[in-house]
């Protein structure tokens, strides 16, 4: 096991998930805060790094495109503050997290994980019920239902149709921008019925953000409702009758990948306990 504690945060290694927990120093954005522990499979991590620094260094996780629905909604908007996947390092800890990387990617290597897209979440998304209150409104997601309600600052025309209701079953899209420059950021709900082209200050499927610091807390629970949508690439990515059953891994390659691991053991480029943690991880699927 590989683990490594900062202020930031701790990471943990155990050869199957990095597990994520955010620290309480005061660096440490509100998105991560409320987001809590996050544990990362490893067939859903594409890289590693550690970057050196002059006072400290950065430790990355670069997901695989489509695995997080939080990423899949933010993006690369997230600054180092907000983005759980980034950990400060100081200087002192520095070969630590050298030997994190390279435990990460020596898994990532036998467990031949590639860093291609993937048309399915491999985390589950931000807890529930999920609530955030910013800009112009609260937004509330229990898994079924978001519930959208309104404070003094919402503009009259939206506010006087009183709160929001509405059924997942009913949202087509989700989408949230942060604030950025002159222009203002929003959470929005497409629907299927009733859908407004109103800008967000006068949309009332939609929360207009400001700029104020807890506007990435509605990123979660946006990132909550896309995690019960069907993911974005799916459909472009299977056919329809391939989306009603899961993938299984394949009996044959497993075997194969099996003899391999025992002829790498033999020539000796994997050592007794690499050799080990990679069958009991074929084994697994089989």
């Amino acid at each position: 096991m590989a683990e490594i504690i900062q202020k930031d945060g701790t990471w943990t290694f155990d050869g199957l998930a990095v597990r994520i927990v955010p620290g309480g120093d005061r660096g440490v954005g509100v998105l991560r805060q409320r987001l809590g522990e996050v544990s990362v499979p490893l067939e859903a991590i594409a890289a590693v790094s550690f970057e050196p620094g002059r006072k400290s260094g950065r430790l990355r996780l670069r997901l695989r495109d489509g695995a997080d629905p939080l990423l899949q909604i933010t993006g690369d908007t997230l600054d180092g503050s907000g983005d759980p996947y980034r950990l400060t390092v100081g200087n002192d800890r520095a070969a630590v997290a050298e030997y994190f990387v390279d435990e990460v990617r020596n898994a990532l290597l036998l467990d031949q994980v590639p860093a291609t897209p993937v048309d399915r979440y491999l985390l589950p998304g931000p807890a529930l019920p999920v609530t955030a209150a910013a800009g112009d409104g609260t937004a509330t997601f229990d898994g079924e239902r978001i519930h959208l309600s309104w404070n003094w600052k919402t503009e009259e025309s939206k506010s006087s149709g009183g709160p929001r209701e509405i059924a997942l079953a009913d949202v087509e899209s989700v989408e949230w921008r942060p604030s950025m420059g002159m222009e203002n950021g929003f959470l929005r709900f497409r629907v299927a019925k009733g859908a407004s082209q109103a800008p967000p200050k006068y949309d009332p499927y939609a929360i207009e953000l400001w700029g104020f610091g807890k506007d990435p807390l509605m990123a979660l629970v946006a990132a909550a409702v896309a995690a019960r949508m069907p993911h974005p690439s799916a459909a472009a990515t299977k056919p329809p009758a391939a989306l009603a059953k899961a993938p299984a891994d394949d009996h044959d390659a497993l075997v194969r990948r099996l003899r391999e691991l025992g002829e790498l053991h033999r020539s000796g480029v994997l050592t007794d306990d690499e050799f080990s943690a990679a069958k009991q991880a074929v084994l697994r699927r089989l």
